[in-house]
């Protein structure tokens, strides 16, 4: 019965021991996609934008939302 323990608790460490290392590599490998994304395709800013859309909500409910939006944001700080 010893002896199962122990096998299971050492099955148990191997697959820590082994998702542990996949998730620590898989760490690095999006941090060096990320870092190889930015340097070869750095944000370009856009310029010339147009006119935004009119969308047919009326201007006093835009006004209402803007209201409960900084209202909200106010109380909680």
């Amino acid at each position: 019965m010893a002896e199962m323990m122990s096998s299971g608790v050492e099955l148990m460490f191997a697959g820590m021991g082994i998702v542990f290392l996949f998730l620590t590599m898989l760490v690095y490998a999006v941090n060096i996609m990320s870092t190889v994304i930015q340097r070869f395709f750095p944000d370009v800013p856009v310029s010339g934008m147009s006119a935004p859309l009119s969308t047919g909500i009326d201007k006093s409910v835009i006004a209402a939302i803007t209201a409960a939006v900084h209202q909200h944001r106010r109380l909680h700080k």
